[in-house]
């Protein structure tokens, strides 16, 4: 039998004990391996565009091009890698630049190990992990909006989306059916005009009044 696929994480941040610290949380967890770690973006993209890894954890504030430079750079170029964000910026400028640059997943650097490991493991899955506090910014972009096409239920539902709560979730906390929660989901992407939550996210932020 094969052995099971190992997440690949390349990590570009500037602080060597926050570097160092990362790469021993996730090569020393099970199903997560972290060869290659940078303390800028320029080696980085040159590394990640010949080697594609399956998530990049990418800080914003580096010396020399930022990180949401370099995602935006690398994006197209490595369309089977994904990025999160994972840096102490929670301001809405950051986050808008960094979703539209093409990051799937936006981390405070104060987020849990496991939750880390978890958000790497969602955001390979397809997910698009955010800390809750970043997920209420774009959810209220939604509420700031007076052309928001969703219902008082849609935006809850998209609130436990950003949250990071699955189907089941949703579904016991507001005492309705799987079935009901798929219908809303399906109603919430046909409205934005969008195919995942990572696009609605993007959508929020590109259209909120933020």
């Amino acid at each position: 039998m094969p052995a099971a696929h190992e997440i690949e994480v390349v990590i570009v941040e500037d602080d060597g004990e926050i570097r160092r610290l990362l790469t021993l949380i996730i090569d020393g967890s099970p199903g997560f391996s972290c060869k290659r770690a940078f303390s800028e973006c320029e080696s980085a993209m040159e590394s990640i565009e010949k080697d594609p890894p399956d998530v990049v954890l990418m800080d914003i504030g580096l010396p020399g091009i930022s990180g949401i430079e370099g995602v935006r750079s690398l994006k197209d170029r490595v369309a089977g890698t994904d990025f999160i964000m994972l840096t102490i910026q929670e301001d809405d400028q950051s986050i808008f630049d960094s979703i539209c640059a093409g990051a799937t997943g936006y981390l405070l650097k104060d987020t849990p190990p496991a939750d880390l490991l978890a958000a790497i493991k969602e955001v390979y899955e397809g997910g698009s992990p955010m800390t809750a506090s970043i997920a209420r910014r774009v959810v209220s972009s939604f509420k700031k909006n007076v052309e928001n096409p969703l219902t008082k239920r849609e935006n809850e539902i998209l609130a436990r989306l950003c949250d990071g709560e699955n189907y089941r979730d949703i579904a016991g906390a507001l005492f309705i059916s799987g079935d009901t929660v798929r219908a809303h989901i399906k109603n919430i992407y046909r409205k934005l005009q969008v195919s995942s939550r990572a696009e609605a996210v993007k959508k929020a932020l590109k259209d909120g009044l933020i």
